[in-house]
This record gives C-alpha cells, structure tokens and sequence, in this order.
C-alpha cells in the first residue's frame, strides 16, 4: 500500500447542484461522491482542509480510506478529484466502494534505483523516462506503493522493459505487452571519452 489507510468524517448533502457545491465550499467543505459496488451513489461533504491534506501527502489515488458518513463507514478508493484550474483547490472527489475482493485500476509511480552502477549513466549517457507512472489492476487491499527499475549494469542504447520489473502476486499491467519505461540515450554533447575508457577498464 502507498501509506497507512485514513479516516474521514463526512456529511451526506441532501442537495445537490452548482448552487448547492458552491455554498459548500464557502463553508469549507468539498462536494463528493461515494459510488460503485452496485449500491446507490452517496453525495456527500467533506473538509478542505483534510482532504487538500491527504492529496498533498502523496499517494492519494492509491492508498484506500474509510470514509465515516452519519456513523455508518465505507472503504473507499479515490477515482478523480477536480481542482480549480485559476485557484488551485480541490472542487470536487470522487470515491469507489471496495471490499477485499474488489479490482482496481491505478497509476503506480516508478522509481529507479541504482543509478551510480549504471555504466551509461557514469560516461554521461541520460536516463529518457518514458513511463514516470505504471497502470496496473490490482486487488484494492493490495495497491503497491511504487515499482522500483534497477539501472545497474545498463549501458548507453539500452531499454528497460516491464518485464524486469517484478509485480507483485495478483497485480497486471493494463498494457498487454513487454512495453519500454525508460532508455538510456548518450548525451546531445557526446559521450565522456576519458570516462568512458576508465569504465571499460574497470
């Protein structure tokens, strides 16, 4: 999981509407939705500042929460939130019920590791990201946090493919192929020469 689960304390709103959201944020709160798992969507309200909290923490989209509404609790999953586009504060989130057997779609990020055995990287060779995000299904209870892509031993002109990276039991790509996450490219100036001599000496 990307972080420990949360707990919100969230309002169910009678009304719904432009009007009505807008009076909501005036009071410090967000408009939101719980829906899915072939139940009723539920409108609901919750407080800025809590959830403007969770989205800056990172791993938002990732990480499953209990969203407590009049006493009754629901796991949720964010699916989309909304931010002013002039303002920069949230508008608007939505949430997906899950339950342990549920399957999801995320976006895990990818982080790479080893930067300083990468013989290409040392001669001046850039990383090229291709993929800085991996969309996978996975069970809800079981999101992985990040995927980490090992550069040690990658020389100028490689790829790094999905297929090196290890997915953890019950997680797929939504991809259905071996597709690139990143290559290591020489640089527009050359390569460093002299370092590149020491590297094949070593």
């Amino acid at each position: 999981m990307s972080q420990e689960t949360y707990e919100l304390k969230a309002e169910a709103r009678e009304r719904v509407g432009k009007g009505s959201a807008r009076e909501l944020r005036r009071n410090g709160l967000i408009p939101a939705v719980i829906y899915g798992d072939k139940q009723a969507p539920i409108a609901i309200a919750l407080n800025t500042n809590e959830v403007t909290k969770r989205i800056h923490a990172g791993g938002f989209m990732t990480t499953v929460a209990t969203i407590e509404v009049d006493g009754k609790k629901y796991k949720v999953l964010p699916k989309d939130y909304q931010l002013d586009p002039v303002r920069d504060f949230t508008m608007h989130v939505d949430f997906l019920r899950v339950s342990g057997n549920t399957q999801v779609t995320v976006a895990i990020p990818v982080h790479f590791i080893n930067e300083d055995k990468s013989q290409g990287l040392k001669v001046g060779g850039v990383l090229n990201i291709v993929r800085h995000e991996v969309e996978v299904h996975c069970p809800a209870d079981a999101i992985p946090e990040f995927f980490n892509v090992d550069l040690s031993g990658k020389k100028i002109g490689d790829s790094i493919h999905i297929s090196e990276v290890t997915l953890p039991k019950g997680v797929t790509t939504v991809i259905d192929r071996d597709f690139t996450i990143a290559t290591i490219i020489a640089p527009a100036a050359g390569i460093d020469e002299s370092a590149a001599e020491g590297e094949a000496e070593a």
